[in-house]
């Protein structure tokens, strides 16, 4: 059985460090982390694809998508998965 004392001296889960991100108000960085995770569920493609649109907005633009609506749209996923801090 783990002790208090052993439990502080593992490092954060990620879905803890996702919602200091959040309360924070560091959204990219949620959104980085989040882009990480296995299971996204019905917000995968949201997220996913925000966190592209901010890696190369180019691309994006050249195929005639807005990477601030996509990334704006990822940040709404993220509120919706995760809650609003």
């Amino acid at each position: 059985m783990q002790t208090t004392a052993d439990r502080a001296t593992e490092p954060p889960k990620k879905i803890e460090l996702l919602r200091a991100h959040l309360a924070a108000g560091r959204w990219r960085d949620a959104l980085r982390l989040a882009n990480s995770f296995a299971r996204l569920g019905a917000h995968r493609t949201r997220i996913t694809r925000g966190w592209e649109a901010l890696q190369r907005p180019d691309f994006y633009r050249q195929i005639g998508r807005d990477p601030d609506a996509l990334v704006e749209d990822a940040f709404a996923a993220l509120r919706e998965r995760y809650g609003s801090p």
